[in-house]
C-alpha cells in the first residue's frame, strides 16, 4: 500500500504561537501512525520562486490515515492557533 505525505509550506507570523502549535502537533499524529520526516528552514531557492520560510513533511501509512489525522478533533482544535501563528499551505501527496 502506498504511503501518503502531508507537506506544509509555512510563513511564520508569530514565533511564540508557532512554537506552541509545533509542540502540540506530534501528539495528534501518533494515533494515525504518522512519522515527522522534516521540519526545516529554507536554505535557498534554486529555481523559481517560493514565498515560505519553513517546510514540514509528515509520512502516513496511507491516504486514509492522513485524511483522518487532518479531520480529527485533536488536529482541528489546533487550526485556529496555526492560523494565528503562520500562513500555511498544506498539501497531501500519495506515492
Amino acid at each position: 500500500m502506498p504511503h501518503a505525505y502531508a507537506i506544509g509550506h509555512i510563513a511564520i507570523k508569530d514565533p511564540a504561537r508557532w512554537a506552541e502549535y509545533r509542540d502540540r502537533v506530534p501528539a495528534t499524529l501518533a494515533p494515525f501512525g504518522a512519522e515527522l520526516l522534516l521540519r526545516g528552514r529554507l536554505a535557498a531557492v534554486l529555481s523559481g520562486t517560493h514565498a515560505h520560510t519553513d517546510t514540514v513533511a509528515i509520512r502516513f501509512p496511507d491516504l486514509a490515515s492522513a485524511r483522518a489525522w487532518h479531520d480529527s478533533p485533536a488536529y482541528q482544535a489546533l487550526i485556529p492557533l496555526r492560523q494565528q501563528a503562520a500562513d500555511v499551505t498544506l498539501l497531501l501527496f500519495e506515492e
